[in-house]
């Protein structure tokens, strides 16, 4: 879980920054409008989505204009369909019309990325298993798009490379065996989950064997991770990983693994289309 501070902390910085690339010195088209002129306005979805990025609409109007009223109809998590209104606002037309494309920008982004894992969640449900997001985010955008995942009802891996370990091919090459790199996980930084990337049954029972919190299977056949799950026996937590896609999500499910990370949760983003009207 992403602590609301840190994420509080990044919705400013990442609200300030598209502000900045957005609006610069001033909104000149802005100026054509007379600076009294009230306005009013909605919000609404194109397509059928799931919703996620209120706070950081809101944080686009409370920095360009905090005299500007948002008045939600939907909440982050829930299925909205065509044309239904999303919110509807009031105050200066000018303070609306520079905030439109900031806070769209957001709302369509992280909506995206909300509809895609409730997708991919649907397709699970029958089965216990949790779908990972991973590090595969947009530069900047890690902790908005990571938020995003839990609106689409899928579930977050380690943040960043400071909350858990992961170890994989290459560090356990520098250290000399998945033993020594376990060990030396726990010596460092005892509490943190350690999780080792395995490639084969025999990787599995080596990281079982040191004592792995959660181990990572690695582009396993079918068969071999129903034999990895029958040898663990609850002993370590299994994440499948490695190209999983809609088509091969179900039967990997099935296998009776506990996680699942897929890349494309967050890394093949498309944004919702909405649209804003003035009345």
């Amino acid at each position: 879980m992403i602590p609301p501070e840190l994420l509080r902390q990044a919705r400013i910085e990442n609200v300030a920054q598209s502000l900045r690339e957005d609006i610069g010195d001033g909104d000149i088209t802005a100026r054509l409008i007379p600076a009294d002129k009230h306005a009013t306005g909605r919000v609404i979805t194109r397509e059928t989505a799931t919703i996620a990025g209120r706070e950081w609409v809101d944080e686009v109007f409370r920095q360009v204009d905090p005299a500007v009223e948002l008045n939600w109809q939907v909440a982050d998590g829930e299925t909205v369909s065509p044309d239904q209104v999303l919110f509807t606002m009031q105050g200066s037309a000018r303070s609306l019309l520079s905030s439109e494309r900031a806070a769209l920008n957001w709302l369509q982004s992280l909506s995206g990325v909300a509809t895609a894992c409730a997708g991919y969640a649907a397709r699970v449900a029958h089965t216990g298993v949790r779908l990972l997001d991973t590090r595969k985010t947009l530069p900047g955008l890690r902790l908005a798009q990571k938020y995003a995942v839990t609106c689409g009802g899928c579930f977050n891996h380690r943040i960043g490379l400071w909350d858990a370990f992961l170890i994989k091919e290459n560090h356990i090459a520098a250290c000399g065996s998945i033993a020594q790199a376990i060990e030396a996980a726990h010596r460092i930084a005892p509490g943190k989950p350690v999780e080792v990337e395995t490639e084969n049954l025999d990787e599995l029972e080596q990281a079982l064997r040191a004592g792995a919190d959660i181990i990572m299977l690695d582009e396993f056949s079918l068969e071999d991770m129903r034999t990895a799950v029958a040898t663990t026996g609850g002993k370590a937590k299994l994440e499948a990983s490695g190209g999983i896609n809609a088509d091969t999500l179900v039967p990997i499910a099935e296998t009776g693994v506990d996680f699942i990370s897929i890349g494309a949760l967050t890394k093949d983003l498309k944004a919702v289309d909405l649209s804003m009207r003035l009345d």
